[in-house]
């Protein structure tokens, strides 16, 4: 049996040798093929490193995400290859894909923004009438006995018994038949007139040759009677107030706008808002007064809105919410076509002309609309802009990459560029760009972190030959953080009041929208009142021209006193708080930040960077926490 076994064994042994020897021996098929010899050579390998483009420590041997701030690693390739200056990066096509680069080109053209109010429907001023006693009298008859009765004009409002109206009306009655056209006659009359009579009364009047010991109170107006201040029985003095009549046909919505927004808000301008009563619904006004002094108190300025509302839809007191939409013109003018060189009323912006003229409603000399803020010219150029995304700003410098054409490899060239105002989703170009550029919208960050590890001049190095910022977590760089930023003391109690409008804060400069960011401030001011150190910072958020100047120092200043307070008493919190750190926002110390959950999200980059950074630990009575460093 044995035997047996050992025969098998050495036959497989020799089958096997057999096949090798024959591997070895046979000719290569590319010798007879030179197609396949092709075939068979080396391809180029794939990077064997990947690195981050924001954390170049980072080195792998494979793809996926940085540690540090989740972003994508890149292959880390020599591209060198065709860099032609300084800011001059080429890469491959792969490395392009795979840093998700693209590209828009530049254009000219209007762009369109968008302005955010709120404020409150108020009655008309010019439209309220106030009906007082011309001469002593009392009330017999009341035919209004509350407020809220619509009136039309010359509607009954009290019946009144007046000995001075009785002589009155005897003086006219005799003037009128010893001469109808003497100056006594037409004195008598304009007596009664100026005593609220209607002519069609004083013409009763006359016709029945009969003075009357009682008199009815008309309606000077329609309306809504707003204030009854009599009773039936009174006795009422000249001068005293009787009634209080408002048209509501037509409305003010007085609105709030931040200092920020009134480059944009212009008079005659269109204004579209909603309300509560009809959500879906929106309305139209007409901006007619912007006041010319901002509340020192709210840092606000009132825009005055005149709204039709024949409907009667609207009611005074309703809270509104309302959007300006302006199409910026150059060096901050607003372009409205319906106003190109056309000529306005300073006190009706619906009285437009084509020419000189008076307003039809008060007389006024029309001004040209280039008076008012507008494009004179219709056939005006339209400014330089790109996307808001393409732009990298460091507060003081504004770096853009454009795509180099007719290059062999992908090239991306630096630029700095002088920024002009924001609308919307773009920026105006004042210098630095030109049209027909391509420039980077997306991946703009990731060509800046490569040029920075070249050593070459970049957004966050702009002199180049400086490392690159590296990734600390020691108990140093909390406390340089702490006191590079100028102190700020909330107590615990105060901080949990807040702390809502803080997160809120904190989302909506993690979303890029400054707009909410300045909400949540007012927010905060109005339980913080608007004196003392907190305050006076709030003040300075909502002063920021740009996002860029709210975020830094102001927002990390707030966040260092929110953080000081929840370690001081976490317990005064309801909710947990995630005390939150990234170190990109200063090269020397990063900034701290603080969540109310754990999915981070940087409040100092914004889309650019949104995962950058790293939690630092936890606080709040509702969650075990971790030690934070201190």
């Amino acid at each position: 049996m044995k035997t047996k076994n050992l025969i098998i064994s050495a036959g497989i042994a020799l089958l096997i040798a057999a096949f090798l020897i024959g591997r070895w021996t046979a000719p290569s098929p590319a010798a007879h093929d030179p197609s396949m010899a092709e075939k068979a050579a080396p391809t180029t390998a794939e990077p064997e490193v990947w690195t981050c483009s924001m954390h170049p420590q980072i080195q792998q041997p494979e793809p996926g995400d940085c540690p540090i701030c989740g972003m994508d690693l890149i292959p880390l390739e020599n591209d060198s290859d065709g860099d032609e200056g300084p800011r001059t990066l080429s890469m491959s096509e792969s490395s392009r894909a795979l840093a998700n680069i693209q590209t828009s080109v530049i254009e000219r053209r209007f762009p369109t923004a968008e302005i955010r109010l709120v404020g409150k429907l108020e009655y008309d001023e010019t439209k309220v009438k106030s009906l007082t006693a011309r001469f002593p009298a009392r009330i017999d008859e009341l035919f209004v006995n509350f407020p809220g009765v619509p009136v039309q004009k010359g509607d009954h409002l009290a019946r009144v018994y007046s000995p001075e109206l009785l002589t009155a009306q005897s003086e006219l009655i005799t003037a009128h038949r010893y001469d109808p056209d003497s100056a006594a006659t037409r004195a008598a009359k304009e007596k009664l007139l100026l005593w609220d009579l209607l002519p069609n009364q004083v013409d009763a009047i006359l016709k029945s040759g009969k003075a009357s010991d009682t008199f009815e109170l008309k309606a000077p107006i329609a309306g809504i009677v707003v204030n009854k201040n009599i009773n039936e029985g009174d006795y009422i003095k000249t001068g005293q107030s009787l009634f209080r009549i408002v048209d509501l046909n037509t409305l003010w919505l007085q609105l709030n706008a931040y200092e920020s927004d009134l480059a944009w808000l212009r008079f005659g301008q269109q204004v579209t808002f909603s309300v509560e009563a009809y959500p879906g619904q929106n309305f139209q006004g007409q901006i007619t007064f912007i006041e010319p002094e901002i509340n020192r108190a709210t840092r606000t300025v009132a825009v005055r809105v005149n709204v039709d509302n024949a409907a009667g839809k609207l009611k005074p007191g309703m809270f509104a919410k309302a959007r300006a939409k302006s199409q910026v013109a150059q060096a901050g003018s607003v372009f409205e076509p319906e106003f190109a060189g056309k000529w306005i009323s300073p006190m009706h912006p619906e009285i437009v002309k084509d020419g000189p003229g008076h307003c039809d409603i008060c007389g006024m000399d029309l001004v040209p609309a280039e008076e008012l803020g507008y494009v004179q010219n219709p056939d005006a150029e339209p400014p330089l802009v790109i996307p808001a995304s393409a732009v990298l700003r460091t507060g003081k410098r504004a770096v853009a990459y454009i795509e180099k054409p007719n290059t062999s490899r992908p090239t991306f060239e630096g630029r700095e560029i002088e920024l002009g105002p924001r609308a919307g989703e773009v920026f105006v170009v004042r210098s630095g760009l030109a049209e027909g550029d391509r420039v980077v919208t997306n991946g703009a960050f990731k060509i800046d972190s490569a040029l920075q590890i070249k050593a070459k001049p970049s957004m966050m190095n702009p002199q180049g030959d400086a490392s690159p910022p590296s990734h600390h977590h020691g108990d140093g760089e909390m406390a340089s953080s702490a006191s590079k930023a100028a102190a700020l003391e909330i107590a615990p109690g105060s901080a949990s009041q807040i702390v809502n409008h803080y997160l809120a804060m904190q989302s909506a400069l993690a979303g890029d929208d400054l707009e909410e960011a300045k909400n949540a401030a007012n927010a905060m001011m109005k339980v913080t009142g608007h004196s003392g150190d907190l305050p006076d910072l709030l003040h300075d958020m909502l002063a920021a021209d740009d996002i860029d100047a709210f975020r830094r120092p102001h927002f990390e200043k707030l966040s260092n006193a929110f953080i000081a307070a929840a370690k001081t008493d976490a317990n005064a919190f309801e909710q947990p708080l995630t005390i939150m750190h990234c170190p990109m926002v200063y090269p020397d110390r990063g900034a701290d930040w603080l969540q109310g959950d754990l999915n981070l999200k940087n409040p100092y980059f914004g889309a650019m960077m949104l995962t950058c950074g790293e939690v630092k630990g936890t606080l709040g009575k509702e969650r075990e926490s971790s030690e934070v460093e201190q």
